[in-house]
Parts: C-alpha cells; sequence; structure tokens
C-alpha cells in the first residue's frame, strides 16, 4: 500500500519560512521522480518544484530563489524548504511521486500565509 504524508504545513507571516515533509511508504522511493503541487482556493493545481531520481530540480517561476527541493533516499522523505513566503503562496500544498505510468498523491497540507 502506497502512502504519501505531508507535513509541515502551518500559518506565518510574509517573509517568514516554513519546511514541508513528505514520507513516502510503499514504493522504492529512490527510483521515482518527487513533485510538490499546490492548489489555492478558486485556482487549478500548479507544479511548484520536482526532483527527478538523479536529483534534477525544477521549479514553478514565481518560486525560483525562494523555494528549495531536495530528497533524503535514506529516509524516503522528500522536502520543500520555502522561504521569503508571499501571500500569494497561501495554498494546500500536495506531495506527488511519479514513475512511469504509476502517479501517487498526499492528501495535501494546508500553507496559510498572512500579510
Amino acid at each position: 500500500q502506497v502512502q504519501l504524508v505531508e507535513s509541515g504545513g502551518g500559518l506565518v507571516q510574509v517573509g517568514g519560512s516554513l519546511r514541508l515533509s513528505c514520507a513516502a511508504s510503499g514504493i522504492i522511493f529512490r527510483l521515482y521522480t518527487m513533485n510538490w503541487y499546490r492548489q489555492a482556493p478558486g485556482k487549478q493545481r500548479e507544479l511548484v518544484a520536482g526532483i527527478t531520481s538523479g536529483g534534477s530540480t525544477n521549479y514553478l517561476d514565481s518560486v525560483k530563489d525562494r523555494f528549495t527541493i531536495s530528497r533524503d533516499n535514506a529516509k524516503n522523505t522528500a522536502y520543500l524548504q520555502m522561504n521569503s513566503l508571499k501571500a500569494e503562496d497561501t495554498a494546500v500544498y500536495y506531495c506527488n511521486a511519479k514513475r512511469v505510468t504509476n502517479d501517487y498523491w498526499g492528501r495535501g497540507t494546508q500553507v496559510a500565509v498572512s500579510s
């Protein structure tokens, strides 16, 4: 049974930081591309950042230089370090694990940035 469990969300002021974690089980974690998506109220879900099994990363333009994605294969965990948070970063953040036709999602963690 595959599980992706996000944690680390919460309420933070503009300019603050949060670190999200995604703990995976039931998959060979090191083989998967790990992604963080977010969905704000009334908006479509968007890809925020991704990291491949080889460690290559990609970011949404609006979060470049503020967010950093990383992974620890020994702990089966992916991270999203979010700095200099803005009100527009408010959303539910979802962890996603993808490999070929396998595509798994967590339930999400709420991030709220207050101005």
